[in-house]
């Protein structure tokens, strides 16, 4: 929410001491990932969706067990009178950070984040718009999160903060702007054992289709915001401006339309690709004022993914195929990997949970079926692909073809949610035209250690089993593998150079492209972090991807891992040593990237 100022510290103080022992007496399980998986950061979930283990926003909120085994913590919520969306418990791990953003989201638009720390030192600081302050220990805080801002934690212990989001009411305001600084004094809540409180929480869910009222709100104050990054672009913002101007027009239309009818998804989805095309056009090199955020960033995460309301999905012992078919195709998960980078290992022990369902093996034809789209085609020449080449026509063609295959597919011992898992090394250069394809989509994006990757890449090569075009125009032979932009000029090259190369582009373009979207929309996981932890970081995936972790994941894992169905042979630590000379002398080329790869 945009508030006047960055900084608000509200005269109230609270018992820390109190709110620490009830921190200590969670237990250590009750922690989870931060939804953004952001490094050092962990959370424990007090008020969510249905008083689950989950992070959305959308949806009846209700206190979760950690909650209501936390007296002293209901009464500090409660206190406030105002009703809760998501809350919880954050903490930051020693000399960790919160990496500089804005927080964009439609959630936001409405709401603010109230900031209680528990535990917490001097040396704590949050920034804000180019302010600092040091958040003291039983202090209330709200802040403007349109605004740039970040956390740094140069202490040698953890900072804990009891962190809510409200939209408030008239009194909490009034409260808010009352407030001078120093010159009120705090109002102290003690712990009262004899109360028995629970605080209020957001019980509406969203309207099947976004209110007219409600996109006109979000449009009119996008369109404040409207900067240029370059003078160069200063003509756009009128231009941008009378585009969103048209697109209230069209959705008041449309709204009359379908609001009291029969919802029609696909028609929504239409016009949500026709917008963000426009958008792609009308509002490039466009940024929004406070933070500088790309204005087609804030209107998709703002305005585009939430013009149609999806209900949470539960179970239903009932539900027909065709149902089932398309809730699978409604939020797909995507590994992202280059070639020969151990994704067949990770796709099938994922395979194994209940709430994914597959095609059972690499799906190269749900996007080469179609002859627009095959290297080739007018404008493809190779496999990368971007928003553009999604016609209307296309995406209908994609998504009937991807129904038609799920149709067939068995879908005993899947839950009623289950979702799509797909694993095609291709797709690392397709992440744009997916993303637009599904805008719900969440990717998992796997790396491997190059000389690793190299080794087996041109094993690939080598065996003659990974062939994916018996025939390219000027190529001497089949090509195996992926086909990145610029292959035409790899022809001359040696084996190692080749596997380099091909290394090299898929994981610079599928990085490059993940980092545009939401980081809650994407998670990093190195073969190697795999190998030596399998279940740990299984056990994170699946969080984040909100899908069971069974027992039957721990079972495949207890031992030694399964080789895949695409091993050419046994792994070995040493093994890319046959090759060690040629791989080294492409190393130096490679190490910007792998050094990016290690910080993720």
């Amino acid at each position: 929410m945009r508030l006047p100022q960055p900084f608000y510290r509200l005269p109230l103080r609270f018992d820390a001491a109190r709110l620490r022992e009830e921190v200590a007496a969670l237990p250590e399980a009750a922690w989870a990932d931060h939804p953004n998986r952001i490094t050092g950061n962990s959370c424990v979930r007090l008020i969510s969706v249905d008083g689950e283990e989950n992070d959305e926003v959308d949806g009846a909120m209700q206190p979760t067990e950690h909650l209501r085994a936390s007296p002293y913590m209901r009464q500090v919520l409660a206190s406030l009178t105002v009703r809760w969306s998501r809350s919880r418990l954050m903490r930051l791990a020693p000399g960790a950070v919160v990496p500089e953003h804005a927080d964009i989201n439609h959630h936001w638009f409405s709401r603010v984040r109230v900031h209680i720390p528990i535990v917490t030192d001097p040396r704590v600081a949050f920034h804000c718009d180019g302010q600092s302050v040091h958040m003291a220990e039983g202090e209330a805080w709200i802040f403007d999160n349109w605004r740039r801002h970040s956390v740094e934690n140069g202490s040698d212990r953890a900072r804990i903060h009891l962190v809510a989001d409200t939209q408030g009411h008239h009194g909490f305001w009034q409260f808010v702007s009352e407030r001078t600084g120093n010159e009120i004094m705090p109002r102290r809540l003690d712990f009262d054992p004899l109360l028995d409180l629970m605080p209020l929480t957001e019980q509406r869910l969203p309207e099947p289709l976004m209110p007219v009222s409600e996109l006109q709100r979000l449009l009119e104050d996008f369109a404040t915001e409207l900067t240029v990054s370059s003078q160069a672009a200063a003509e756009r913002v009128g231009g941008a401006r009378q585009m969103l101007a048209a697109w209230a027009d069209e959705w008041r239309d449309y709204h009359a339309r379908h609001v009291t009818g029969e919802l029609q998804r696909e028609a929504v989805l239409e016009l949500q690709a026709r917008w963000r095309e426009q958008s792609r056009i009308r509002l490039a090199d466009l940024v929004m004022r406070a933070n500088g955020v790309a204005a087609m960033q804030v209107i998709e995460a703002r305005v585009l993914q939430h013009l149609q309301y999806q209900p949470r999905r539960t179970a239903s012992a009932t539900m027909d195929k065709r149902s089932r078919v398309r809730i699978a195709l409604e939020r797909p998960v995507f590994i992202i990997a280059a070639p020969r980078s151990g994704s067949s290992l990770l796709f099938e022990t994922l395979q194994q949970s209940p709430d994914l369902v597959s095609f059972g093996d690499e799906a190269h034809w749900l996007i080469e079926s179609h002859p627009a789209l095959r290297p080739g085609a007018p404008g493809v020449d190779s496999n990368r692909l971007s928003a553009a080449e999604l016609s209307a026509q296309v995406r209908g063609a994609v998504l009937e073809r991807a129904a038609a295959r799920l149709a067939e597919v068995d879908f005993s011992g899947r839950t009623a949610q289950a979702s799509l898992l797909e694993k095609t090394p291709k797709n690392a250069l397709r992440v744009p035209f997916l993303n637009a394809l599904w805008p719900e989509a969440r990717f998992v994006f796997l790396w491997r250690d190059p000389r690793e990757s190299i080794a087996s890449i041109m094993a690939a090569w080598q065996s003659r089993r990974f062939v994916t075009y018996p025939a390219l125009p000027g190529w001497p032979g089949p090509w195996s593998l992926l086909l990145p932009p610029g292959w035409q000029q790899q022809r001359d090259r040696g084996a190692a150079a080749l596997a380099a190369w091909q290394w090299q582009s898929s994981n610079q373009i599928a990085l490059d492209d993940l980092t545009q979207l939401e980081a809650g929309r994407w998670l990093a996981l190195s073969y190697a972090d795999f190998i030596a932890d399998a279940a740990g970081n299984l056990r994170r995936l699946c969080d984040f991807l909100g899908v069971a972790y069974t027992q039957q994941m721990r079972q495949l894992l207890a031992g030694d891992l399964p080789l895949s169905r695409y091993t050419v042979s046994p792994p070995r630590p040493d093994k890319w040593r046959v090759h060690q000379s040629a791989i080294e002398a492409e190393l130096p080329g490679l190490q910007p990237l792998w050094q990016r790869l290690r910080r993720l």
